[in-house]
């Protein structure tokens, strides 16, 4: 009797192999360490905009694209197989109906394609097992595209190391100083496995006052300075919520640390501790051994709370989000819709948040302590956004590029789990999209502050494309002791950016008169929504002028007429040094 296992496999293997032969040259092009899988001809993509296209589906090791064959002009559909969130097969053999077997494919970046399949053959039953295999090969233990990428891109591996540089970032904004040191405690990532491994602390502090303090922060994350203000000298600093319990215990340890921080600004003796949380969720965390800071035992400090929720609610918001934008948008009811989801509600209290710690150091010299739960996600939020209106140099293409490094990458944002890359389990309560929602809030002040960044909306576009992407090792892993064992093996996105920097340059970008900081609104009546990120595959919401082309012909325009202001301003300083010494001539003539 013949194994009904052994005999589905080499079915399987057989009619991939007819499948493949169907390659032809004119398949896609294909990008260095990328290899074409399955090729399939008469497959048909149900679109809701352009109704049912007859085409040919490819499938590679990074991308899904789907030609059509029938349609004038030709249209072509192209997706990062890591950005697959599911794939669901629609109907059986025997469905009825016109294109009822078919393959549901769900994209992390809003999109879905239905694919529908002749029944009488077996391609949909290998395309599936196809987009299984590549889409999700972290949970089958295989390696994700970006370290194939690596080998074969041409740049070097290793090309991660020297786009962010933890001690020349620190020295850049003024430490070592009188007040702060540099601490290398956490080299082998011992004090804190999520921290990176150069921290700045009190210089009055030793390294081990620093692990007791360790012992009541959550994940041991201790306050440690992300930004010093160059004038006032106020300090902004990253933590996790105490571990008090509902027992309220305390640690003089920890008690006497944020004095020490509170010493070292000579403009105020107050602290404040924002806690990301709403006030519930903080007491509700005392339950579980966490908690918040009671003001009775740490002198001189102020508690607020700034009220974001969880990433379980953003979680949920951006899904109603989703669900609005595609495949159908109801114009009717799209206003009210919008309000639903309360995405723009948390983009509020997120600019708000980062708004206030701007204004509690910059105008009132007050140095302020941030923290959530475990200080990875809302923390990670305030304090990148607080320094990005603070720092000018965060609002260039490399800065910003080494704010998110430090911020995000080197403080143990948990990318991994957050984006779920290679991963099936696409309803894991893990995931979240706490860094989309940074990215959304910077495009907002971006909107009120046109001239003051130095990169353009494709720039935010890019960076949340290759998110999902898994083509750069920068968004992989959970934290910097994670990531040191793939950053040898994978090509950076800066040095993407870098290589591509006129594409992302801002022609609006007036830097010597935006040197200040900036004071955004976080009224909802300020707030937008980003149609150029969350709509743009929907034709129907898609400008008829394209963006890019124009914004590449101002900057075109504006670099010409600069180029004219610089030869117009040499010429009149020739004028005037040719004025200046006629007239000596004619003094010296005269006498």
């Amino acid at each position: 009797m013949s194994d009904p296992n052994h005999d589905q496999n080499a079915e399987s293997r057989i009619v991939l192999e007819a499948i493949e032969k169907l390659s032809q040259p004119g398949d896609p092009m294909l990008l260095p360490g990328e290899s074409m899988q399955v090729s399939a001809k008469n497959v048909f993509l149900v679109c809701p905009f352009n109704g049912v296209l007859a085409g040919t589906l490819y499938l590679s090791t990074y991308k899904i694209t789907f030609t059509t064959t029938e349609h004038e002009p030709q249209l072509t559909y192209v997706a990062p197989m890591a950005s697959v969130n599911t794939v669901e097969k629609v109907g059986g053999a025997s469905s009825k109906g016109e294109n009822s077997y078919g393959l549901d494919v769900q994209f992390k970046d809003f999109r879905a394609f239905r694919f529908a399949f002749k029944t009488e053959g077996r391609s949909r039953r290998v395309v599936f097992e196809t987009l299984q295999r590549l889409a999700f090969p972290m949970s089958s233990g295989r390696p994700l595209f970006a370290f194939e990428y690596g080998v074969c891109a041409g740049e070097p591996a290793g090309s991660e190391v020297g786009v962010f540089d933890a001690k020349q970032e620190l020295a850049r904004i003024g430490v070592p100083c009188e007040g702060w040191r540099l601490s290398s405690c956490n080299e082998k990532y011992e004090l804190c496995s999520t921290y990176p491994a150069v921290i700045a602390v009190p210089a009055d502090v030793t390294d081990s006052q620093l692990e007791a303090v360790s012992n009541f922060r959550s994940r041991s994350r201790i306050p440690v300075l992300s930004w010093l203000h160059p004038e006032n000298r106020s300090t902004l600093c990253r933590a996790s919520q105490p571990l008090v319990g509902k027992f309220s215990k305390r640690s003089k340890e920890d008690e006497t640390y944020l004095q020490a921080i509170v010493k070292v600004n000579p403009h105020s003796e107050k602290i404040v501790m924002l806690d990301a949380r709403p006030k519930l969720n903080a007491i509700a965390n005392k339950a579980m051994g966490g908690g918040y800071e009671d003001e009775e035992n740490y002198a001189n400090m102020e508690l607020v709370f700034l009220d974001i929720g969880n990433i379980h609610v953003m979680r949920d918001s951006l899904k109603k989000l989703r669900d609005m934008c595609y495949p159908v948008i109801e114009d009717m009811h799209w206003m009210s819709n919008l309000e639903n989801t309360h995405w723009l509600e948390h983009i509020r209290l997120v600019l708000a948040g980062a708004v206030r710690t701007v204004e509690l150091m910059d105008r009132g010299k007050v140095s302020v302590t941030v923290h959530c739960s475990d200080g990875w996600d809302r923390t990670a939020q305030i304090c990148s956004l607080a320094m990005l209106l603070m720092d000018p140099y965060y609002r260039t293409i490399k800065g910003f590029g080494v704010l998110v490094e430090k911020e995000w990458l080197s403080f143990g944002h948990k990318f991994q789990q957050r984006t779920g890359h290679g991963d099936k389990h696409a309803t894991d309560e893990q995931r979240s999209p706490i860094f989309v929602q940074f990215i959304d809030t910077v495009w907002q002040i971006t909107n009120q502050f046109p001239c003051a960044f130095e990169f353009n909306e494709l720039f935010l576009l890019t960076i949340l494309d290759h998110l999902y992407s898994c083509m750069f090792g920068t968004f992989l892993c959970n934290c910097e002791k994670d990531r040191t064992a793939v950053m040898d093996k994978t090509v950076s996105l800066w040095w993407h950016v870098e290589k591509n920097v006129d594409e992302y340059l801002n022609p609006l970008y007036a830097s010597a008169s935006y040197n200040l900081v900036l004071y955004p609104s976080a009224s909802i009546r300020r707030l937008q929504f980003w149609s150029g990120y969350y709509t743009r595959y929907n034709p129907e919401m898609r400008p008829q002028e394209n963006d890019y082309d124009r914004t590449k012909e101002l900057y075109r325009v504006c670099m010409e007429l600069r180029k004219q202001c610089t030869s117009m301003q040499k010429q009149l300083e020739e004028k005037t040094s040719q004025s200046s010494v006629s007239g000596c001539e004619s003094t010296a003539g005269s006498v």
